[in-house]
């Protein structure tokens, strides 16, 4: 929860411009308010206007537009080591910093015409490591899938619809969470769910899915499911407090299954069950890349291509085929 009144009101008028005009989810807005609250403590101790170092105690309404009107590239800069050399921060969190303070230095003053020069125009995001995804592997997706259809578990019909779904689709966490039940076609298998940027997009069901979606929704409760603001009524999973299960609790329902599988619960997550989706799709469905794309819902061919890696073993058949190699 954003706590507006601690915000100067050029800062809340950007958070409202960004949910309205940019049409950003209320995670993107949070994260937007988080990252400016960090700029902005840091450029008071920057400038010298405070003596509190504990970025906890240091307030920011005070901040006027005219100090921000004094910040430079330079002091951008420092921010971005402060955040390398004493808080550590990976580069992916400092280059979701730089693209916060990029937009919000635009929008001051291209858009609300506070600020006459832009001191973030030229600045670059920091190169990120490439890393290839982690993922598992199709044996242990398949053990995963067989652990989480365990009778014993009295949510056995909704885990599993959860763990399929994931593996499946390459379905986000909070679209998961989303779904409601009008939003599932039958007829056509397939499933609109709500992605980043509040985009709706299409995701279309395999048999796997449309089993498991069935049988749960054989078994999901009918009565005492509560009304509230989250419209549980709706929602296609719910909790044992019959309500719309949460991001918290999927969370924790991956991680048991995981640990059940045998698997590593500090190497996996909900995220690298995405991951897993998306690889297997493309090692063994030999997807185009494009059609990954708009499955993943990605607004960028560069985020997709990271699935497009090759696993050691073909690397190996690679090496293997050469006509030399028996030689």
């Amino acid at each position: 929860m954003i706590n507006r009144e601690d915000n100067p009101s050029y800062l809340n008028s950007f958070l409202d411009y960004s949910a309205t005009i940019l049409n950003k989810s209320p995670n993107s807005i949070k994260e937007y308010n988080y990252d400016l609250n960090t700029f902005l403590k840091f450029i008071k101790i920057h400038f010298k206007l405070t003596n509190e170092y504990d970025f906890e105690k240091i307030k920011i309404s005070d901040i006027t537009i005219d100090i921000i009107k004094k910040i430079t590239l330079d002091d951008i800069h420092a921010f971005l080591a402060y955040l390398s050399t004493e808080l550590h921060s990976k580069s992916t969190t400092r280059a979701r910093k730089v693209s916060t303070i990029r937009i919000f230095f635009n929008y001051l003053s291209s858009k609300a015409n506070l600020i006459e020069i832009n001191p973030a125009q030229n600045l670059e995001t920091p190169k990120l490591d490439k890393r290839l995804p982690k993922y598992l592997s199709l044996d242990d997706s398949k053990k995963l899938l067989e652990i989480a259809s365990n009778e014993d578990n009295r949510n056995c019909a909704r885990d599993y619809a959860i763990i399929t779904l994931f593996l499946n689709c390459g379905i986000r966490l909070s679209e998961l969470v989303g779904i409601n039940l009008k939003d599932i076609d039958y007829s056509e298998c397939k499933l609109n769910v709500i992605g980043k940027g509040n985009k709706e997009r299409t995701i279309y069901l395999n048999r796997a899915c449309m089993k498991a979606i069935t049988e749960y929704i054989e078994v999901r409760p009918k009565e005492g499911i509560k009304h509230d603001k989250k419209n549980s009524e709706k929602a296609l999973f719910l909790s044992e407090r019959r309500e719309r299960i949460s991001n918290r609790t999927v969370q924790h329902i991956v991680t048991k299954e995981l640990s059940l599988a045998g698997l590593d619960i500090r190497k996996y997550s909900v995220h690298k069950l995405r991951h897993t989706a998306a690889t297997l799709m493309y090692q063994y469905g030999n997807v185009d890349i494009r059609a990954l794309q708009e499955l993943l819902g990605h607004e960028s061919i560069s985020t997709t291509e990271i699935y497009t890696h090759v696993s050691n073993d073909q690397v190996r058949n690679a090496v293997e085929s050469n006509p030399l190699a028996n030689i």
